[in-house]
């Protein structure tokens, strides 16, 4: 008997499952580790201040929040485990790559002043338009088509393999049960739940949550809600720079909603495609990736003769309306769902899955999520 089952193994379930384990809560993740899961092809950009939202929407002020609880999660994690949490605050380049997109930059930046003024974000001191000369030194292979540039030094990424790999460790060192198996059906005695039917039996827990990801909609007819959350599929290409030093080169996020994401070993991330229509289908295309080069060549023409390494395939869990999913399901008493967060699973997972585990065990959540509860729908 668990006192809490945590059904997908991804960024978000494994966060749930890592803060159950802290707090000494008797937690089992049970994850099938399907192929296409979002978390591992994901670019992991952490920079909610420039996003094109709007400041009234409630995924931003959440979205800062959870960004902001970074560095304490990373903190822990590196004080309780051996493994690179993937954490790094490399800055960001936004870029009017043509003259044709130069009024969306400026459209751009007046988002951001208006923020700034309403919300304090980002800080004026961390974001600020620059010459092009000077983006091109902290990205050398920018193109030479580019007229407009801004930076903003507080922005970062995460590579969710290594930081959900973390996760896993550390909440085995407080003493997380990992069960590698499909959770088939949540087991209720009237309306309260008491447990799991899995691939290889019976698992008895008091209360479950799902963090299924793109799949967690197949756990709705059990729980008697309508869990509107589908994959839309994502492709993402990595690239092979040489012997060029990437570490400290910044994202660059021109105004088509691709980006390119360098990381410390010689390694450029390209991408993404949002693909609606893909169904549980994680493969490969041949428009998706020849979408993605386009984008990154037309911003890094230099990067053409980088070396294709791979191309990584992630089916995002996108909920009807593209805010995440997250809290207790209405007449099941035990049952919690953390699921939806679409392309922003790295950037919101973590406090989501923190959150979530206080809501499992009774405690009133750090931020109020009742904005993302099921039952908006």
């Amino acid at each position: 008997m668990y006192e809490v089952a945590v059904v997908g193994g991804g960024i978000v379930g494994s966060s749930v499952a890592y803060h159950l384990a802290r707090d000494g809560v008797d937690a089992v993740l049970v994850d099938r580790e399907d192929d296409g899961r979002a978390t591992a092809a994901g670019a992991g950009i952490l920079s909610p201040a420039t996003s094109s939202r709007t400041a009234d929407d409630a995924w931003f002020e959440f979205a800062v929040e959870a960004v902001d609880y970074y560095p304490e999660l990373v903190d822990a994690l590196e004080a309780e485990q051996d493994g690179d949490p993937g954490y790094a605050r490399p800055g960001l380049l936004s870029v009017a790559a043509t003259d044709a997109e130069v009024e969306d930059f400026e459209a751009g930046l007046d988002r951001i002043e208006r923020r700034q003024a309403e919300l304090g974000r980002p800080d004026p001191d961390a974001f600020a338009e620059i010459p092009v000369e000077e983006a091109r030194e902290r990205f050398p292979p920018l193109a030479d088509s580019v007229r407009r540039a801004a930076h903003y030094e507080n922005a970062g990424r995460v590579d969710g393999r290594l930081l959900t790999r973390a996760l896993r460790q550390a909440g085995e060192n407080h003493g997380l049960a990992i069960e590698h198996t499909d959770a088939r059906r949540i087991r209720l005695d009237e309306d309260s739940v008491a447990g799991l039917d899995t691939a290889d039996g019976r698992l008895d827990a008091e209360r479950v949550v799902v963090a299924g990801g793109a799949w967690s909609s197949a756990f709705g007819d059990q729980l008697g809600v309508e869990i509107p959350v589908e994959p839309h599929r994502g492709q993402i290409a990595h690239l092979d720079a040489g012997d060029r030093e990437t570490a400290d080169w910044p994202i660059v996020s021109p105004f088509r909603g691709h980006y390119v994401v360098p990381w410390g070993d010689e390694r450029v991330v390209a991408g993404a495609t949002r693909e609606s229509d893909s169904g549980f289908a994680p493969r490969r295309t041949a428009g998706g990736v020849r979408e993605v080069l386009e984008e990154c060549l037309r911003v890094a023409p230099e990067l053409a003769n980088a070396a294709l390494d791979e191309i990584r395939v992630g089916l995002r869990p996108v909920s009807a309306d593209r805010l995440p999913v997250l809290g207790a399901v209405p007449d099941v008493e035990g049952a919690y769902l953390a699921t939806g967060h679409g392309a922003t699973g790295l950037q919101l997972g973590p406090y989501s899955g923190k959150l979530v585990a206080q809501a499992a065990v009774g405690d009133e959540p750090a931020t109020d999520v009742s904005a993302f509860g099921i039952d908006r729908f």
